[in-house]
């Protein structure tokens, strides 16, 4: 798993964290129930404070993307089935609206928005 920190980022460094062991886990780089390095090691590595790295967990965890087992560390968690009734689904939807919203009005037509998602999901997915 290969995580780049960009300190100057406007993104808080928890979140940055965060977003590329989501995308390390899309891309197949990360398998459900490997586990993730301990919080020390990740923020030894990365050269960022413990407590960083532990909020970064602790996210994914609440997202139900990861389980932190006491004493053994934290482990990706296999994939789970969200239907349109389900908070989570809800939650992606008022994350992702805004986003796509400005993207319309900052000129995208509806076929641009969806070739930008498909794009996305290849580069993902390969």
């Amino acid at each position: 798993m290969f995580i780049q920190i960009e300190p100057q980022s406007d993104i808080p460094i928890y979140t940055q964290l965060s977003n590329q062991i989501i995308e390390g886990i899309a891309k197949g780089d990360i398998n459900p129930g490997d586990s993730l390095p301990s919080v020390r090691s990740l923020a030894a590595d990365l050269g960022v404070n413990m407590h960083t790295v532990n909020k970064s967990y602790h996210e994914l965890e609440k997202k139900g993307i990861i389980r932190i087992v006491p004493k053994s560390g934290a482990v990706i968690q296999f994939p789970m089935s969200i239907t349109e009734g389900d908070s989570l689904y809800g939650q992606l939807l008022a994350e992702l609206k805004p986003r796509i919203a400005e993207a319309l009005v900052m000129g995208l037509d509806q076929k641009q928005v969806h070739t930008l998602i498909e794009n996305i999901i290849k580069d993902l997915k390969g």
